[in-house]
């Protein structure tokens, strides 16, 4: 027989792994909250035509696309068969695909509701998304998403207030991390003083990569993007620059001084410094000119946040694109958003170990099962310790009491519950602390009064 498993790339999560991704999920939920952020959710297969070609080539290649339902084959001759393209074949054969992220399904909800909602939208979703990836450390085929977006407003306040959210949710999970910005304006900026403005996206692909790969292999990758020596050599003085961030926009304004595009970047970066500087974020706050954030999609600030006592990836990014609803025929809306990695944070707090005790959820008293006559008196009891919220079990059967104390042991429930026939005949309870072994009788008042 066929050992029971799963496809690569995806996890199955354990009662406790699910209390931690609860706590993650309910503390990034109550954040968005305080913001005025409001929850919707979208299907988990599209539409391949909004899917498809709003992720670059690259992205359409990790599509997962589910086959017609019925006849898959119903529209597609002999002669293609035997020609076995797979790429011709699943346009024919397959109408949906899973979301591969949450922002297009996003972009279509807001045009598919457009006459409900309320503008500016702001919106948060948390569900899963799917991406036809080569499985490795930290890379899943299944993963969640964090999502929070505000469309249908231009203003700048919206980048400050997601900053606001990011520094908040790290400061409740205890994480130190470091905000990294930038301007994709400032970006198309540098592109152009260099004389390669149409190289835009090579020069962002190659520069994001300076922390993995070095300045020198960056360099030998823009070489091979075909810039001439003289634009990688005024490249470097940018994407080296050091200093506090009011330094380095002030370099940024002389070397980029002739470029109006660039000079908009700069302007929206001291708009957001000057509205954060009299906050009390407790994040540090980096402008990183070799961010450039892969998606093609962004053209005003862009974010991410690194973890700074755990080496892992990114673990939020972000920022603002100017018309994401136009690719379903409705222009003009400006948007910003953020997205939150659930799977890396996950790891980051296992790491360091920072979830509180009670984020678990776990049993907090276990009552044991003598038999039959305990069970009737013990059910209406319980029943008065769930109501004053207490996480209660009653163990099933009346088995041995060394098996009982072991469930409750395995299970880490702190206290145990004895009722016998003296402690019915009594009105009393004795309740047993797991950690020190100490026990007391205690009336059904007491106990509740304890937790």
């Amino acid at each position: 027989m066929q050992k029971p498993s799963i496809p690569k790339g995806t996890r199955d999560f354990s009662p406790e792994e699910m209390a931690k991704r609860n706590y993650i999920f309910n503390t990034i939920r109550e954040v968005y909250h305080l913001y005025g952020f409001q929850q919707i959710e979208t299907p988990a297969m599209e539409n391949l035509s909004t899917l498809m070609g709003k992720y670059g080539e690259e992205g359409d290649k990790l599509l997962f696309k589910i086959l017609n339902s019925g006849d898959c084959f119903s529209g597609i001759t002999d002669e293609e068969l035997l020609e076995r393209n797979a790429v011709k074949f699943g346009v024919k054969a397959c109408e949906k695909g899973l979301r591969y992220d949450l922002t297009v399904p996003f972009a279509r909800f807001v045009v598919q509701h457009r006459n409900e909602i309320t503008f500016p939208f702001k919106r948060y979703q948390i569900q899963p998304v799917w991406r036809a990836d080569r499985p490795q450390r930290g890379r899943y085929r299944e993963f969640y998403q964090c999502d929070g977006d505000v469309v249908g407003s231009d203003s700048l306040v919206n980048e400050v207030e997601l900053i606001q959210i990011m520094d908040e949710v790290f400061r409740r999970f205890g994480i130190r991390v470091c905000i990294k910005m930038n301007n994709r304006k400032i970006l198309s900026g540098i592109a152009e003083i260099i004389g390669e403005a149409d190289k835009i996206v090579d020069i962002t692909v190659a520069i994001d990569k300076l922390d993995k790969i070095g300045l020198d292999n960056v360099n030998e990758e823009l070489r091979s993007k075909e810039l001439s020596e003289d634009a990688i050599a005024r490249l470097q003085p940018i994407i080296m620059l050091k200093g506090t961030n009011r330094e380095k926009l002030a370099v940024l304004k002389q070397e980029l001084a002739a470029s109006e595009i660039a000079m908009k970047g700069v302007a929206e970066m001291e708009f957001i410094l000057d509205r954060i500087d009299k906050l009390p974020l407790k994040a540090e706050l980096e402008l990183d000119l070799t961010l450039a954030r892969g998606l093609n999609y962004y053209t005003g600030a862009i974010f991410e946040v690194k973890a700074l006592d755990v080496q892992i990836g990114s673990i939020t990014g972000g920022g603002r694109y100017d018309n994401l609803t136009g690719v379903f025929g409705m222009d003009g809306v400006s948007g910003v958003g953020i997205s939150f990695g659930a799977d890396r944070i996950f790891d980051v707090l296992n790491q360091l170990d920072l979830y509180p005790a009670d984020s678990l959820q776990t049993t907090q008293l276990l009552f044991v099962n003598f038999g039959e006559k305990e069970e009737n008196y013990l059910l209406p009891l319980i029943s008065k310790v769930r109501a004053a919220g207490i996480r209660t079990e009653l163990y099933p059967e009346a088995a041995k009491m060394k098996k009982q104390m072991g469930y409750a042991d395995t299970k880490k429930i702190p206290f145990v519950a004895i009722v016998g026939e003296n402690e019915m005949n009594e009105g009393k309870i004795n309740l047993k602390n797991m950690l020190t072994g100490e026990q007391s009788p205690v009336t059904i008042e007491e106990l509740i009064g304890q937790f």
